[in-house]
Formats: C-alpha cells, structure tokens, sequence
C-alpha cells in the first residue's frame, strides 16, 4: 500500500485463471472460511462463468482519500481528476479535529461544485456520529457511509441527521444483507463484488434492496476491480460515482492496461494480465500454503468445484 488504509500495509491475494478469464481472491486476514466462502465464489465466477452484459460503457469513479494531513488530501483530490471524493474519518489515534480538516481540505480541492463523502466504517457510537455528521456537513456531505457499526444504531442516527446515510459493512459482513431495507437503516447501499459472492449475487442484492447503489471496491487489483466494474456496468441505474478508483492506493499492479480513472470515468473493460507483473509481485512459495488452506477452507462452505489446490 502506498499509505496506510483501515491498518492495513500490505494487501493480498491469490489470482484465479478459467476460461471465461482471471478472477481474484482476496479477503482480509481477519475473515474465516464461512465470510471467505463468498470471496471464493467471486473470483470462480470471474474466471469460469463470466459477467452480464453491460448496460453502459463508462462508470464514474470517486478518489478515496485516505486519512492523511489536509494538504496531502488537498493534493491527492487535485490530482485525481474525480469530481467526486470519499474521505476516510475517524482513523484510530486520530482525533475529530484531524477529520475536521481534512474533509475541509477536499472540499477546497473540489471547489463548490464537487460531491464529498465520509466514510466511517462503524467507528462512531450514535451520539458522536449525530454531532460529527452535523459539523461536517458545513461543507456539504453527499452521504455519510457506515457511520455505526449495527443496523439498529444507522437506524437511529438516520432519523437525527439530514444527511443521506449509506450501509456497507451492514451488508457485505451479514448473514442477511436484505436486512438494511427492512429495518430502514440506510438511503443508500454499497455493495462490493467478492464479498457479496460475485456480479449476479451483487446484482441480486441490488434488485432486493430496492435502495440506490454505490459499487465499491475492496482494495483490490485491476483484476479484482474489473468484477466492480463488471457490475456498476450492469446495473439499471447508477445515480453515483462509484468506489472504484481506488487502484491510486496500491504500489503496483498486475496487468498491461491497469484501470485507472481518466476525468473521474472508468472504461468498461477487462484488462490483459501481464505475466511480468505477476512474477514481480509473486509472493514467497510459503506463504502461497496459507492462502492454499484458506481456500480450501472457503472452498468447504462453498461446494462447487475447486478453483485452487489444495497441494502444489
């Protein structure tokens, strides 16, 4: 990583290649078999079935800012391009004035024309998050995402506060990401593509929840990235920039053609694996076993057909 994202350095994965293409497998060191099951079906989707047909040809794309000193993220939005922008608050060993000026800083680089976003990733409790949402949005919010951690407290701080509320980790880590809806917890819903189980499991939530649709990514290569694309592309309506330019925050990638925004816009495309990339960012053959029984655990909730050994 080129900045340090939600404590995290350094990200990983393994990549899939079927016939239909590559996929990725992804999930956070933190997950256990049954939430990487889903993971584990994205990526067999990509590389063995295939995507929908897209609906579009370019998806619009915010910058993720990452919780880093007012000019930096000054700096980060200019170069961007993206007149759109989601600025990561409440990084642990921070303080509300340190999120204070940076959102302050973004909305300065996208002058009052542009749309920002927070991104709280369930950090707040119900009051901090009423009285933080209400001060940030001097500098008008577009929405604020995940502000709580549960569905019960978005509900509440929904009711207190006028800006729009948007649910992610409320859908991608739940047992039933329908819930969102029912207990009229958010305006707005993020999905992402792994940890949903893949572009027809994502469009399926998407057509459940009845709730507008913001793709995200999961901090993933072009590979990976492509899936987000894959669905942003396919969905009937797509009223906002989608979290899909976040290939700024790795050092590296693993095609020819990486999927970098241009003017704030993604190109609907599949991009070439380049083989040379991939052995640069091969990681040690040790550390492949570790990922090898995390799929093979994945693969156990699952079913299906295997996509990556269990042995070399």
């Amino acid at each position: 990583m080129r900045t340090r994202f939600r404590g995290v350095t350094r990200r990983e994965g393994v990549l899939v290649r079927g016939p239909a293409g590559w996929g990725e497998f992804s999930p956070f060191a933190e997950y256990g078999p049954a939430e990487c099951a889903r993971w584990l079906a994205a990526a067999r989707e990509a590389a063995f079935e295939g995507w929908p047909a897209p609906v579009r040809d370019r998806v619009p794309v915010n910058v993720t800012i990452p919780a880093v000193g007012p000019r930096r993220a000054f700096d980060m939005t200019k170069d961007s391009g993206c007149r759109t922008a989601k600025v990561k608050v409440a990084e642990r060993g921070q303080t509300d004035r340190d999120d204070l000026a940076r959102v302050e800083a973004v909305r300065a680089a996208l002058g009052p024309d542009g749309r920002v976003r927070i991104d709280v990733n369930g950090a707040w409790d119900v009051d901090h998050a009423v009285r933080m949402i209400r001060s940030l949005d001097r500098w008008e919010l577009e929405y604020a995402e995940q502000p709580c951690a549960t569905l019960e407290e978005l509900a509440l701080v929904r009711r207190r506060v006028d800006v729009p509320i948007a649910a992610d980790e409320s859908i991608r880590r739940a047992d039933d990401p329908l819930k969102v809806r029912a207990v009229e917890a958010a305006d707005i819903a993020v999905l992402k593509v792994q940890p949903l189980g893949g572009v027809a499991a994502a469009l399926r939530v998407a057509e459940a929840c009845g709730l507008p649709v913001v793709v995200s990514s999961a901090v993933e290569t072009s590979v990976g990235l492509a899936a987000g694309v894959a669905l942003a592309a396919a969905l009937p309506e797509l009223p906002f920039a989608c979290g899909l330019g976040t290939l700024s925050l790795l050092e590296g990638d693993v095609v020819e053609d990486p999927l970098w925004p241009v003017e704030g816009e993604i190109p609907v495309r599949r991009p070439v694996v380049d083989e040379a990339a991939l052995a640069r960012w091969e990681a040690p053959p040790g550390e492949m076993d570790g990922w090898r029984e995390r799929a093979a655990g994945a693969q156990a909730h699952l079913g299906g057909p295997e996509v990556i050994e269990a042995a070399p």
